[in-house]
């Protein structure tokens, strides 16, 4: 993995938008509030594909080095009253953020996106990150993709099939947001969406299809209707028969909580196992209701991606705002999975500064010893990171590991536990 031969300098952005360097300053990463000097092994070029924001209404800090301090860039050295505005990468899929990008707010500034805000330098003309790529699989890479491409295979099958809701919608969702997932199914290969449900029983602060008025935006819009079972099975018999290593997941930011639909997920599953058993068939959950899951595994649910913010119940709760159901649910829920062999991968929401704080760690590690999980997803959390801290009500001086020691004690302490971003494929000897 590449890395810079020194310290990036510090980015920002001027009153119109526009990003430039200001190489007095080093860059600087943020962690739980709290100001980092990155080291050179946390960095790596930005991922082709990745994004970058100015943030409005928050100021710059990098790091002087001859002070071996942060250091605020309140106004823009080169233009008189003018602000310095913080800029952010949103890295690309199979990558893994380190630290999130430092700044400072201003009075009134405005509730940021449903993004991650990873740290971004400028050196030897050249973006650089604090990431990891945590995935080999290319199956979401930039390079992956031609929009002429995906866009002409897109309409070909809308065209095809006219009735079929769910395709119609899948092809909103490739043409409008650019899904990976769904791009992916109108592109014959790898991971297929099924999104069923239009209702939830949580209420997530970050939601990224449903949001309270008055708080940041959704990112992409909620399912408004249930498919039936003929419409989920067109879409899955047909690309698990045909597509390079197929994958069918229910579950999916444009949805509500698929267990919702449980009656709809079980008929489906056993509709599509009659027709073909080749390929996965997963559920991204937040698998709040352990004897839904145990009849979707008898049904033929091949593996479980639990979706979490944190393994200790009470930080849980303010995140997800649980409706009838409990912390313990979702653990019963991955105990109903592995009795009867099943693979079950964690989808753990990465946040520097509190997924690698002693106690998560500590919370993770009982969870992983007693419910033997197969699989940790390192995805980033998509959401304002003062909103997210003052959301669990962090302190500042909680003690954290770092990202990159995190995952390595993790590894160390747990040979047989796999880590990547992506559900995998479930291989014939792993059922």
């Amino acid at each position: 993995m590449e890395h810079p031969l020194k310290m990036p300098c510090l980015l920002f952005a001027d009153k119109d938008d526009n990003i430039t360097e200001f190489p007095e300053l080093e860059m600087v990463g943020m962690s739980n509030g709290r100001f980092y000097r990155p080291e050179l092994k946390d960095l790596i070029p930005l991922p082709e594909g990745s994004e970058l924001f100015t943030l409005p209404k928050r100021l710059a800090i990098g790091w002087d080095s001859k002070d071996k301090e942060p250091a605020l860039l309140a106004e823009d050295p080169y233009n008189s009253g003018g602000i310095a505005q913080a800029v952010s990468a949103f890295i690309s899929p199979a990558h893994t953020s380190i630290y999130s990008t430092g700044y400072q707010t201003l009075d009134n500034a405005p509730t940021l996106p449903l993004f991650a805000y990873t740290a971004v330098g400028w050196f030897d003309n050249r973006f650089w990150v604090t990431a990891f790529r945590s995935d080999m699989d290319v199956r979401q890479d930039f390079n992956q993709y031609s929009q002429e491409t995906v866009n002409q295979k897109t309409r070909i099958k809308l065209d095809q099939f006219p009735d079929n809701r769910l395709i119609q919608h899948l092809g909103h969702c490739c043409l409008t947001y650019g899904c990976p997932a769904a791009r992916n199914y109108f592109m014959e290969r790898w991971e297929a969406p099924l999104p069923t449900s239009p209702t939830c029983n949580a209420r997530c602060i970050g939601c990224i299809s449903l949001q309270e008025s008055g708080c940041c935006p959704s990112t992409q819009d909620r399912i408004k209707f249930v498919p039936d079972v003929s419409e989920v099975a067109e879409i899955a018999i047909q690309h698990l028969r045909t597509a390079d290593n197929p994958i069918v997941s229910f579950g999916q930011g444009c949805e509500g909580e698929p267990l919702m639909q449980a009656d709809v997920l079980e008929k489906s599953i056993i509709e599509i196992r009659k027709n073909t058993s080749i390929g996965t068939i997963n559920l991204n959950s937040n698998s709040s209701l352990p004897k839904k899951i145990a009849r979707l595994a008898d049904a033929g649910l091949d593996s479980l991606r639990v979706s979490i913010n944190s393994c200790q119940e009470k930080y849980y709760n303010l995140y997800y705002r649980p409706i009838g159901y409990t912390f313990n649910d979702v653990l019963l829920s991955i105990d109903m999975m592995k009795e009867r062999g099943r693979f079950v991968s964690l989808n753990y929401f990465v946040f520097p500064g509190f997924t690698d704080s002693k106690d998560e760690y500590a919370a993770l590690c009982h969870v992983i010893e007693n419910h033997h999980l197969d699989f940790i997803q390192l995805r980033n959390f998509n959401m304002d990171p003062e909103l997210y801290l003052k959301t669990l009500g962090l302190s500042e001086d909680t003690p954290c590991l770092g990202i990159r020691v995190w995952v390595s004690k993790l590894k160390q302490r747990f040979p047989s536990l796999k880590f990547g971003y992506f559900n995998p494929q479930i291989h014939p000897n792993q059922k």
